[in-house]
């Protein structure tokens, strides 16, 4: 059986018998992949750490009829153990690794994919930005890559130079008051200005509207629009979504008072 390598995501994992786990990873060249990695839950396995969800690692597999099989795996960067030091954002990066999983079929390779899932990784990694806006610009832009993007900047239907106030998810995003329908909602003119910021990757406008005394309320309209449109569009629902919080996530984020880096989710170091 060939043997290959790849640098990939470990999106999730499940116990298989007493000492295996089945590790669901999203490669830069291969995409999606499913492997047993086996002797993986003793405790003096070789590389069990290396293979939890929103780790980086170099893998090196051999190729079966329905499972792959893990025989090295190394570190490329840690994002898990970071993360996992705050529970909200830790929910952030199940939803982003399970909304990865459900956008790809198996053995679909998605560079692009791959390349944004590990810039908001290492973004939700670090303390800086709030994790809330990092879901919602990860999300939107896993969602247009895939095939459904999030309009904001003009009407969803008939292309009409926005900005519109409604929005209609099954339309796809903002509508003119032409192409308005019923079950649109009408969220406040800033949180459209916010989400075209996210959409565009725009975060030097998106730190100016965090300066604003309601940019929580803001927030929280963002992050509604955008889970509404994955839930919409995905084949199957994203379970990790319900055990996201948004109070908590509001509350706990850092502040933004200060200059931050800007996530660009597109690069890394993995891919090289």
């Amino acid at each position: 059986m060939p043997l290959y390598r790849d640098a990939a995501v470990v999106l999730r994992t499940h116990p298989l018998g007493e000492a295996d786990r089945i590790i669901t990873l999203l490669g830069h060249q291969r995409g999606k992949v499913r492997a047993v990695a086996k002797g993986v839950r003793r405790t003096k396995s070789r590389f069990g750490a290396r293979l939890e969800p929103a780790m980086v690692v170099d893998v090196q597999c051999y190729e079966g009829r329905s499972l792959d099989t893990i025989t090295q795996a190394e570190s490329l960067a840690s994002y898990g153990e970071p993360i996992a030091r705050d529970y909200s954002r830790w929910v952030c990066a199940q939803v982003m690794c399970e909304t990865a999983e459900s956008l790809l079929d198996e053995g679909e390779a998605n560079p692009a994919q791959f390349r944004l899932l590990v810039g908001a990784l290492s973004a939700l990694a670090q303390p800086v930005w709030p994790a809330d806006l990092l879901l919602a610009g990860y999300l939107s832009r896993a969602l247009s890559i895939a095939g459904w993007p999030l309009v904001t900047s003009e009407c969803a239907v008939c292309g009409a130079g926005g900005p519109h106030r409604a929005v209609h998810v099954a339309s796809g995003g903002t509508v003119c008051p032409s192409c308005r329908r019923a079950g649109a909602t009408a969220p406040h003119p800033e949180s459209i200005a916010l989400l075209d910021d996210l959409v565009r990757n725009d975060w030097g406008s998106v730190r100016a509207a965090l300066g604003l005394p309601s940019a929580p309320a803001r927030r929280r309209e963002v992050q509604e629009i955008v889970l509404a449109h994955l839930q919409w569009h995905t084949e199957r629902q994203v379970r990790s979504v319900r055990q996201l919080d948004l109070d908590d996530l509001l509350a706990t984020d850092p502040t933004t008072s200060h200059p931050h880096p800007t996530p660009s989710g597109s690069t890394t170091g993995a891919t090289a």
